[in-house]
């Protein structure tokens, strides 16, 4: 009788058994043989499932984004006030529990940034907007219960955007020294500016 294969479960069985390999080495430095030698399978079972290198990253990247927000949306429920559901909402650029992600993380954008796929460029859009409305969806309810100014919407996506662009600066031209810190500093700086005044 034939063995019948969950070829999505073996597709994410191979991709999480090569984590580890792309986040200790650049993309450009593995070979098909090595990915394939780490997973335990041969180049051609590889090829069955992913076209290239670049593909594997992808569904790294997918399958542990997924498993990060589901811990990510608890602690944001657990935080008792705006300021700390935000600060716990840029949490991933420097948490040290991050660190394995935010490897693969980078070698994702650079992918995308060096070789534009349509579906790569398509989970970014969705991605992007997805984490936007969720830190929108953070000040408004801030501005409900009485935390935050009603102008603090109008910020919201200049301030998201300030938090990716914080952590490419950082990782690009290592000139922010300790990001936690400079987030710290931004983040109380302006909550002086649109937390309501008690």
């Amino acid at each position: 009788m034939a063995i019948i294969v969950d070829k999505i479960q073996k597709k994410r069985d191979i991709a999480l058994s090569c984590k580890n390999l792309f986040v200790n080495n650049s993309i450009n430095n593995l070979t098909i043989s090595q990915v394939a030698k780490t997973a335990g399978v041969g180049k051609g079972t590889i090829y069955e499932y992913f076209n290239n290198k670049e593909e594997i990253v992808f569904e790294i990247v997918n399958i542990l984004m997924k498993e990060y927000n589901e811990k990510k949306e608890l602690k944001i429920e657990n935080a008792l006030s705006s300021k700390e559901k935000i600060k716990v909402f840029f949490h991933f650029f420097y948490t040290v529990d991050e660190e394995d992600l935010r490897k693969i993380y980078k070698e994702f954008i650079a992918i995308s940034l060096a070789n534009p796929d349509s579906q790569m460029m398509q989970f970014h859009s969705q991605c992007s907007e997805k984490y936007f409305q969720w830190f929108k969806n953070i000040i408004q309810e801030g501005i409900n219960r009485g935390e935050l100014i009603p102008k603090a919407l109008q910020l919201s996506r200049g301030l998201y955007v300030l938090g990716e662009g914080m952590f490419l600066e950082s990782e690009v031209t290592n000139s922010i020294g300790n990001i936690k810190e400079e987030f710290d500093i931004f983040f109380d700086t302006l909550f002086e500016l649109i937390e309501v005044k008690k």
